[in-house]
């Protein structure tokens, strides 16, 4: 591995076996320690048997110090899941700081069988049953098939000492609860069960990956979902779950979805942490959030505009009828448009109003989509025309009153929309 690798060291066995085993598989490694200054004392014995061993060892090391009691006033949740963010998430800034390829964990197969049964719990799928990933992004866990008790051996054989966390020996956590009560009492009435639990999740990864292939054939584009497909499907929900799950959708808003898709109710919205998804007719679009630039470009109304949409534009026209236009792609606007200051084409905000021929006041523009029945895709894809902050087009649906052309002029503006 050209790229050094970020190793998370707390000090005790495996993390110490981990760092051991990459430096001498000749590894350049970084060290990153995590203080939580959550066992007084004993916290700081960690970090300074870290800082010892890193200096003996010649390996560059970077400390920080968590504030988890402020973290949890903040973002709420348990002092092990308010840890778990925290570290990983520095982590990550440390990875990129450093120009290391991956972080390096020492899960160990032990680990691997705790997870499965706090899965279980939770109620999971496949997925969670599955465990966890030798390789997850940047996090890569070279230990995931070592025995636990494998490690203190190892680190005897080369003379390394190590420290030990009191609180592994406490029923606080439930890691700990299942480590120290359930599983060992697992293990005496069923011997071998470690053994069969890790062919188990070995099983369930291989048919995680059969499913997701399948899955992925079912629906090609997660970005646009064709809705008659999708509902032709068997478990029609469980399927766009499985599909959109990474994205961070859950399984109630992928039923809630397929409910509303067979019943044509178009318009529903989910929202992901970072992600929205639309029911539309025809398909259900998903987009990340803000992915659209709140962007004006300003456009030259004296010659044909070519970009980012094409309208052509006619200025010597004969007298002007009402049936030169159509309204909606063929509109017409006095020759007075070319004094205004700013002229451009942008997406459509809400609040954002136009003043239509036939209405004595303004419109709503989204009131406008809605009586045309548009569905969020074509809504997103719509430009405006806009001058000195007034609306003049909807373009292809809608002209404004504003600029209105007298009969028989022959001093104004035709413009068509190309498609």
């Amino acid at each position: 591995m050209s790229q050094p690798v970020l190793v998370a060291l707390s000090g005790g066995a495996d993390s110490v076996a981990l760092l051991r085993l990459l430096l001498d598989a000749g590894c350049r490694c970084y060290a990153a320690h995590c203080n939580f200054h959550l066992r007084g004392e004993e916290s700081m014995r960690d970090e300074r048997f870290v800082r010892k061993l890193c200096n003996r060892l010649d390996v560059p090391l970077i400390v920080n110090d968590f504030d988890v009691a402020a973290y949890q006033r903040e973002h709420g949740g348990s002092v092990e899941m308010a840890c778990r963010e925290l570290r990983y998430t520095w982590f990550e800034q440390e990875r990129e700081r450093q120009g290391c390829a991956v972080i390096a964990v020492a899960h160990n197969a032990d680990d691997q069988v705790e997870t499965f049964f706090l899965n279980l719990l939770r109620g999971t799928g496949i997925k969670g049953l599955a465990g966890m990933e030798r390789l997850n992004g940047n996090i890569w866990r070279p230990l995931l098939s070592v025995s636990r008790q494998d490690i203190p051996d190892y680190l005897s054989a080369i003379g390394q000492d190590y420290v030990t966390d009191s609180t592994n020996a406490q029923n606080d956590y439930r890691r700990n609860r299942l480590r120290n009560i359930v599983l060992p009492i697992i293990e005496q009435q069923f011997p071998q069960s470690q053994e069969r639990i890790l062919d188990t999740i070995g099983n369930l990864k291989q048919d995680h990956d059969l499913l997701m292939s399948l899955v992925n054939d079912a629906i090609p584009d997660e970005r646009h979902i064709d809705i008659p497909r999708l509902l032709s499907q068997p478990q029609a929900s469980t399927l766009l779950y499985h599909r959109l799950r990474h994205l961070g959708f859950n399984r109630s808003q992928c039923e809630q979805a397929v409910t509303a898709a067979r019943q044509s109710h178009s318009g529903r919205q989910f929202a992901a942490p970072n992600h929205i998804m639309h029911l539309n007719r025809q398909t259900i679009d998903i987009e990340p959030i803000g992915r659209q630039p709140d962007i004006a470009i300003p456009i030259d109304l004296t010659a044909d505009v070519l970009s980012p949409v094409h309208i052509s534009i006619s200025r010597n026209n004969p007298p002007f009828s009402p049936r030169m236009c159509d309204g909606n792609g063929k509109v017409a606007f006095d020759i007075k448009l070319l004094d205004c200051q700013r002229i451009v084409l942008r997406r459509w905000r809400r609040g954002d109003r136009i003043k239509p021929y036939g209405l004595k006041g303004s419109k709503l523009v989204s009131d406008l989509f809605a009586d045309l029945k548009l569905d969020h895709r074509a809504k997103r894809d719509t430009w405006l025309l806009e001058a000195d902050g007034d609306i003049l087009w909807v373009l292809g649906y809608r002209a404004s009153a504003l600029y209105a052309v007298q009969r028989e002029s022959q001093d104004y503006l035709l413009l068509h929309l190309e498609k």
